[in-house]
């Protein structure tokens, strides 16, 4: 769908929308909101054994701490994207972060494994909420390009440096407080951003002539939780267990029926137009990738540092700072101040090169590696890299959506960052697992099977082989996300709206 100059859908009286005076305080409001959703999908893994051992959490069941979150956050972002684009992106951006705030305090007030799980998904269900409200106010908050290219990149800074921020938040609070405290911190930064929503944040009315589309929500939220479920059951029980099998092929068929569905739905969950967009599809597949090689690379340092290198939970979040840092200065001080003058592709991919260089630093690594020459430059580039590629992602992805299709839009970058991650960690951490089992079997000798000692040595090598593995394949999954974003990203530099009304970040001609 076109938009004309003020971001009205083309064949509307287009009006002249004065900027909000407080849209810069109200960014640091969406940005603490932001933060604090895709932090905690990583805060509590490092403060994971703490809660595993307070609880009596067995190891067969410690995955649905992470997972219980990811599931119910990926598979219902478009319900909960729809529902902001429906009853108005503040309004609901205020209920899932007081939502989201009494699902922390349950979690950190759990007194059994299921209390614990349930909170967690309770989470999910309203970040889902929050998460496409937040970047949807964004979008419709900045139409000045200079302006929305500054704003991009503070939140691109945010989306890639979520996940490491919340690794450094766990070990400092589960080293000083408890690891309750990784989920009672949510309550006063919810509450913060709940004054400054309601007092700075400013939003179109809702659209309340749509209706929900039923049928969408079932296919499409049971499709995603299938194949996400899926991929998480891989890992404990095997690509050739039949639950996984079933979960996959049934998660595909149901996102295919509800691709069916969406052409012919009076009321679309996720229209069509919004995907086939060439650039705004490059920007989706893109995304996914990115996530499904970063999260799994998360994982693996988390437990390298800790288990391999002896790191305490402080030490290790910590660790984990350059990173951080190397996002932010290249998604503010790279994209930010590049997107005006070059495509998107020009950033994307040259930062997922880096990215997937950083990750290639990392398949050399050995139980006896040094963190300041292995890890850290590793870091720097793959932090670098990444914060190039999210803010032009993003950017681009949301670029030119009418006003009513802003949310649904906005959930599904989401979707596309919360559902990658979350099938990267499975995939990535099954592909470490089964490669460090066969790498132990066909080097331990009978001799070696009687030594306890000679079994915890060559234990601990398998353990960095499997690492080392599937950082290879995060490496190619990388590349790959170079290739689309070079081929299928086409869109111009993001300058000034056309007098056209062409859509800005559309497809060039």
């Amino acid at each position: 769908m076109s938009t004309s100059p003020s971001g009205a859908p083309a064949g509307e009286p287009a009006t002249e929308v004065a900027p909000d005076r407080h849209r810069w305080w109200g960014l640091v409001v969406i940005a603490l909101a932001q933060l604090m959703v895709v932090l905690d999908a990583t805060i509590v893994n490092i403060a994971l054994p703490s809660a595993q051992h307070d609880l009596g959490i067995s190891n067969a069941d410690r995955q649905w701490v992470i997972t219980a979150y990811t599931l119910a956050f990926g598979g219902l972002l478009l319900l909960g994207g729809r529902i902001a684009d429906r009853v108005g992106r503040k309004r609901t951006f205020v209920i899932g972060l007081i939502g989201f705030a009494a699902a922390s305090g349950l979690g950190g007030a759990a007194v059994s494994s299921g209390m614990l799980f349930g909170a967690r998904a309770l989470q999910g269900v309203f970040a889902a909420l929050l998460a496409p409200s937040a970047l949807s106010l964004l979008t419709t908050s900045f139409i000045d390009p200079k302006e929305r290219a500054r704003a991009f990149g503070v939140y691109g800074a945010i989306a890639g440096g979520g996940a490491a921020i919340g690794l450094i938040m766990g070990g400092v609070l589960t080293e000083f407080l408890s690891w309750r405290w990784c989920l009672y911190v949510n309550v006063p930064i919810a509450a913060i951003a709940v004054l400054g929503a309601l007092w700075l944040l400013h939003d179109r009315p809702g659209h309340r002539d749509s209706r929900l589309d039923v049928p969408g929500v079932v296919l499409g939220c049971g499709g995603l939780v299938a194949i996400v479920y899926g991929f998480n059951e891989a890992e404990p029980r095997g690509w050739g267990d039949p639950l996984v099998l079933g979960l996959l092929l049934g998660g595909v068929a149901l996102l295919a029926v509800f691709v069916w569905w969406q052409g012919r739905a009076p009321h679309p969950l996720l229209p069509l137009h919004v995907i086939r967009e060439r650039n705004r599809a490059g920007c989706f597949l893109t995304m996914a990738l990115v996530t499904i090689g970063l999260f799994g690379t998360f994982l693996f340092l988390t437990y390298y540092l800790q288990t391999v290198l002896g790191y305490s939970p402080l030490k290790a979040g910590l660790a984990f700072l350059p990173m951080t840092a190397a996002i932010i200065i290249g998604s503010t001080q790279v994209s930010a101040r590049l997107m005006q003058h070059v495509p998107p592709r020009t950033l994307m991919v040259p930062g997922l090169i880096v990215a997937a260089a950083g990750l290639t630093i990392l398949t050399q690594l050995t139980v006896h590696a040094e963190y300041a020459t292995h890890v850290l430059p590793a870091e720097l580039l793959l932090g670098l890299g990444m914060g190039t590629t999210f803010m032009p992602v993003m950017a681009t992805a949301t670029q030119g959506v009418a006003p009513r299709d802003a949310g649904v839009t906005s959930a599904t970058v989401n979707t596309s960052q919360q559902v990658g991650g979350s099938i990267g960690t499975a995939l990535l951490n099954t592909i470490a697992t089964s490669s460090a089992t066969a790498y132990v079997a066909s080097r331990l000798t009978p001799a070696e099977a009687r030594d306890p000692a000679a079994v915890a040595r060559l234990t601990n090598v398998g353990v960095v082989h499997g690492y080392t593995v599937a950082i290879w394949w995060a490496v190619g999954i990388m590349l790959l996300a170079a290739v689309i974003a070079g081929t299928m990203v086409t869109g111009r530099p993001q300058r000034q709206p056309t007098p056209s009304g062409r859509p800005l970040g559309g497809a060039a001609s």
